[in-house]
């Protein structure tokens, strides 16, 4: 009876539980954790670490009983090469090393050397070693790991060698189906079509070429310094059997007129009939470089091209207006993701007959479009299926769509970052029955702590399903919200307050103790940002120490007065916690960007 007891405990509970639980019940009693550490670690297949990240001992400690991992994700933020080469193996099929600050290329070739099986791999990796370097360690990594099927490498820094990747089209396995490179020049990338170039007759819809036997490439992502027409033309002309195609570029200057992309290249698009995804972004950081010869009718010759497209995203088009992507909407029947970055003449008609043609749309973003008011939210109501609807920096949004926003039913993430909303509009998602998860209000001068209590004390659901918010650089945000926080807010995970000037230390005196203030308890912060908070004083240490915020995984402390007592303030917070980052370096929650410039407190 009692290993009947014990198989069910395992089989129906146990095995049920996050890495993070099956941790606290280890803790309970011994027979727990024995069931744990002899019948559920053995099991796992797949084990994600992404969400903290540990020191090489925790993470020994932790995989030490996973001897079955097939599939392991790290956050390797404070890992060394040496840490990572104790842990990976024969066994693993799939392996994904993100924010990886401090590890050489050195880890390319151990993992060409320890992982002969792999099928999946992602690196995100700091620009550490000279380009000949990293090139050597990366022909191990392909030579050794002839399996893979999907291979993502992107090498982020200040001044990234772009010719990184000259070498990586001599050794591509042909099993190959999934590839993303960061950076990667645009003459590098033509020469690498060649590498796929398929057999067969002149690309026409009539008569498309039967792919070659090696490869069968079907989703393509890069970031380059210069998308061109001879770009588009070699990535068509090579891989017409595409179905998700991802080009991003970084010009340092405005390209010339014959070497930019126009019509010529976004027609040939057309020769991918099996292209169901497409992303064309064209991002510079403080200069006005943009696709410039675009205008509208090169998107109309885009949606008559690919009708097929279920997920759009479009960055750096000023010249495009509604007419253009209103024929997106209206052409490709199946959209289901709709995004638009920067579009100073995107306005509310692109929306007007809406649901006469997208009503399968479940993502929208339409970030920094200055033409985009309420109105156009409210057209966007109509498509009911929408899960996430991202506005931020459309400051003309108003609290007269907000009663639009609270019908949608399956809406889990809104981002109202900038909007021109106000405490009155609170009411209105405070009392709706919206499942929301992920809510930003950055920036919303208008929104006070009145606002933040319509929002969460009446009688909807936000305040039970709300697992990340985001408050930062609101005035009107004071101790009184915090409090309205960690009274009605159990499902609470992420919480950003940066910038926020009033708010001080008994804030974190209130969020240290929310598990007792809340009645039938309520979830641990994650991640807590509390960057630039001036007002916070060193007397708040005493809070962010144990016990206190037992769960908490990222802090982050740049601009306050913690930052001037770095090395105090980090012996005295992560004692016993080796597996909490503190990030002084003003990154957003849990360094997702920003890692690769800064490096993290070692223990």
């Amino acid at each position: 009876m009692e290993e009947v007891t014990k198989s069910v405990l395992a089989e129906e509970i146990l095995k049920r539980l996050d890495l993070e639980n099956l941790c606290s019940v280890a803790c309970v009693s011994t027979a727990l954790r024995s069931a744990v550490v002899s019948d559920v670690l053995p099991s796992l297949t797949a084990l994600d670490l992404s969400g903290f990240s540990p020191e090489e001992e925790t993470l020994n400690h932790v995989l030490r009983g996973c001897i079955g991992l097939r599939s392991l994700t790290l956050n390797c933020l404070r890992l060394s090469v040496s840490a990572v080469r104790g842990v990976i193996g024969p066994h693993l099929q799939e392996l994904h090393l993100l924010r990886c600050s401090l590890l050489s290329s050195t880890v390319l070739s151990s993992i060409g050397t320890l992982c002969p099986n792999l099928r999946v791999l992602t690196l995100e990796m700091a620009d550490l070693d000279p380009p000949v370097v990293f090139q050597a360690n990366l022909t191990q990594l392909l030579n050794g790991c002839p399996y893979l099927e999907s291979l993502q490498l992107n090498i982020r820094g200040i001044l990234v060698d772009a010719t990184a990747f000259h070498s990586v089209r001599f050794s591509l396995p042909e099993t190959l189906k999934s590839l993303r490179l960061q950076p990667l020049l645009e003459s590098e990338a033509i020469l690498l079509m060649n590498r796929f170039k398929v057999t067969g007759s002149c690309l026409s819809k009539a008569a498309l070429p039967s792919p070659s036997p090696s490869f069968t490439l079907q989703c393509l992502s890069l970031v380059l310094d210069l998308i061109s027409d001879r770009l588009i033309i070699a990535i068509t002309g090579s891989l017409p059997q595409l179905v998700k195609l991802d080009l991003e570029d970084r010009p340092e200057k405005e390209p010339f007129p014959d070497n930019d992309l126009t019509y010529t290249g976004l027609q040939s698009l057309g020769y991918c009939q099996q292209l169901t995804s497409l992303s064309l972004v064209r991002t510079c950081y403080n200069r006005k470089i943009s696709f410039k010869r675009i205008n509208d009718m090169g998107i109309f010759l885009l949606s008559e091209a690919c009708k097929g497209l279920e997920s759009v995203r479009l960055g750096g088009f000023p010249r495009v207006s509604d007419a253009g992507f209103a024929s997106l909407l209206h052409s490709c029947r199946n959209l289901k993701r709709f995004e638009v970055r920067g579009a100073s003449l995107l306005s509310d008609l692109a929306f007007h007959d809406v649901t006469g043609s997208s009503c399968s749309l479940q993502e929208v973003r339409l970030s920094t479009c200055p033409l985009i008011t309420s109105e156009a939210v409210k057209k966007l109501g109509l498509c009911t299926n929408l899960e996430l609807l991202d506005l931020g920096s459309c400051r003309s949004i108003s609290d007269s769509c907000l009663n639009t926003v609270s019908a949608l039913r399956k809406l889990t993430s809104l981002n109202l970052a900038g909007a021109d909303v106000t405490d009155s509009g609170m009411v209105a998602l405070g009392k709706s029955d919206v499942p929301i998860m992920q809510l930003s209000f950055r920036g919303c001068k208008r929104v006070s702590d009145r606002g933040i209590s319509h929002l969460l004390s009446n009688e909807g659901i936000i305040c039970t399903t709300l697992s990340t918010l985001d408050l930062g650089h609101m005035p009107g945000i004071s101790d009184r919200a915090i409090h309205t926080i960690t009274r009605y807010c159990k499902a609470l995970t992420e919480l950003s307050i940066r910038s926020c000037f009033h708010v001080t230390d008994s804030s974190i005196e209130l969020l240290a103790t929310r598990e007792r203030q809340t009645e039938g308890g309520s979830k641990q912060l994650r991640k807590l940002n509390v960057h630039n908070c001036v007002s916070l004083t060193t007397g708040a240490l005493r809070w962010l120490s144990k016990p206190s915020f037992a769960g908490l995984h990222w802090l982050g402390l740049g601009q306050t007065r913690f930052a001037g007592r770095r090395e105090t303030v980090t012996a005295t917070i992560c004692e016993q916690r080796p597996w909490l980052t503190l990030c002084f370096d003003g990154c957003e929650l849990g360094c997702y960007d920003g890692w690769e410039f800064h490096t993290p407190q070692r223990q």
